[in-house]
């Protein structure tokens, strides 16, 4: 996976708060998207109730989950070295138990459970309230299994574990599932269909965060634009819901309103965004709110109409081009970025050049680049021929990287000379005497400490840059403070 600007860690392992009554030990490492990371924070608080505090060690623990992704092979991959990693621990401490959660759950239980024997417990990214029955059935010395898609659960009545935490940013999950069927994509075989959470539970756990001390969230789904709250359910049966649910029905646009005025001094941001579904009182919101941020993920995935069709992307180059404008015209300085495949089945040298344009059109902020990989049961794998040379694909990759790495610093010195807003999240990974944090673009701001505070936030005047990172120099506190 190559990526300009990698926002998460991947595979990172994590912590929660001890409770000093709980005897065992979980040991919990969660790959690949936001939500991953977000449901571990539900998963481990479920546990938490079932008497778990977290390790950092693997060697102590008494029960060891990986939350899985299958968006890519190369996720796949690393999973099962690290399953082999915890399987070789185990027989050290056999009373380990190892589970397998996430999209890789439904796909491969079988081959875990049965054929290799890797682990004891899986499920499915819809089965996270089942996890104690499941670990009786593992105690008892019995495989146990749940990947059963659900129709309503959100997990809106789940109080999430901040895990590693840094006590500034958090998550909050808004949908489950997905829509869209594009044709690459395993998401709506491993996660469901589509469905929306109450937005009263989502204003009160974003409550919660503030009286916790939390400065910014990030509202997360699959599609975050297909929000609609009708009462529950699937968002595919709203044409049968009855004429007040339909009134009183809130869409994305209304639960970022709702967001904003619920903590005016809060920074928020969403992910991701679909093209053919972002609307424009979506944009017009964010411009309203001075706490939304000017910073939009808009995955594209091709240049070319003809991949596009291939994929099942409900939207073409042009429209994608309108939708630009329309962000361009409100939100003036709003940053933009991007999901890429190349080497989709049937793309030709002219296909490639027509992406290579649509980034010299936009020239977005940073991207998220890869090239194709067949995922097993997606309508791609079961009709399209894999026709890209892995040689042609890794060529094609390394020029749509190289352009984004020109555009990446074409924007970043657009910043250079002037004050910005940046929310300290951590020290620099490079220097202990510098914090580091991110404007409303999402941008990696860079300056030296001094007096100022994890979790503050600061006026920054921006010297100098790198494509991923703005340096500056603090000049005082912001008034939102």
């Amino acid at each position: 996976m190559e990526k300009i600007i990698d926002e998460n860690k991947q595979g990172e392992s994590l912590i929660l708060q001890a409770k000093s009554e709980n005897s065992r030990k979980l040991y919990i490492e969660s790959y690949g998207c936001q939500m991953n990371f977000s449901d571990s924070e539900i998963v481990a608080s479920i546990l938490e109730k079932e008497g778990f505090n977290t390790t950092q060690n693997l060697e102590d623990a008494d029960l060891v989950l990986v939350n899985t992704c299958s968006i890519r092979e190369k996720a796949e991959q690393t999973v099962r070295k690290r399953l082999e990693k915890y399987n070789a621990v185990k027989k050290i401490n056999p009373g380990m138990k190892i589970g397998v959660l996430g999209c890789m759950a439904e796909r491969l239980k079988s081959k875990f459970l049965e054929e290799e024997k890797m682990v004891d417990m899986v499920v499915g990214p819809d089965a996270y309230k089942d996890l104690p029955n499941l670990l009786t059935e593992v105690d008892e010395g019995r495989n146990a299994v749940n990947v059963i898609l659900s129709k309503d659960e959100t997990y809106g009545d789940i109080s999430p574990v901040r895990l590693e935490s840094n006590g500034v940013t958090a998550f909050v999950s808004i949908t489950r599932g997905c829509d869209n069927m594009c044709t690459f994509c395993v998401v709506p075989f491993t996660r469901g269909r589509e469905r929306s959470r109450d937005p009263q539970s989502i204003v009160a756990e974003i409550n919660e965060l503030w009286e916790k001390g939390f400065k910014e969230v990030t509202l997360l789904g699959q599609n975050v634009d297909s929000y609609l709250w009708y009462g529950g359910g699937l968002k595919k049966d709203f044409d049968k819901a009855s004429d007040m649910q339909k009134a009183t029905a809130v869409n994305f646009s209304q639960l970022l309103e709702l967001c904003a005025m619920a903590q005016p001094k809060m920074r928020f941001r969403f992910s991701t965004s679909n093209p053919q579904d972002m609307t424009l009182d979506v944009i017009e919101t964010m411009a309203k709110y001075d706490n939304i941020c000017n910073y939009i993920h808009l995955p594209v995935q091709s240049g070319s109409n003809k991949i596009l069709k291939a994929m099942n992307r409900q939207h073409t180059r042009q429209e994608y081009f309108e939708l630009i404008e329309s962000i361009r015209k409100i939100i003036p300085d709003c940053a933009i970025s991007q999901d890429m495949i190349t080497g989709f089945p049937t793309e030709t040298e002219e296909d490639h050049q027509l992406t290579l344009s649509l980034m010299e059109y936009v020239k977005y902020d940073f991207g998220f680049m890869f090239a194709y990989s067949e995922r097993p049961g997606t309508l791609a794998e079961r009709k399209l021929e894999d026709d890209v040379p892995i040689d042609v694909k890794k060529r094609r990759l390394s020029e749509i990287i190289q352009l984004q790495l020109e555009h990446s610093l074409y924007r970043t010195k657009q910043h250079v000379g002037k004050i910005e807003e940046v929310l300290i999240e951590k020290p620099s990974k490079k220097s202990d005497a510098h914090w580091s944090g991110r404007n409303s673009q999402n941008t990696v701001v860079v300056f030296p400490k001094e007096d100022y505070k994890v979790g503050e936030f600061v006026m920054v005047k921006i010297n100098d840059c790198t494509s991923a990172t703005l340096i500056g120099e603090a000049v005082g506190y912001s008034e939102n403070n």
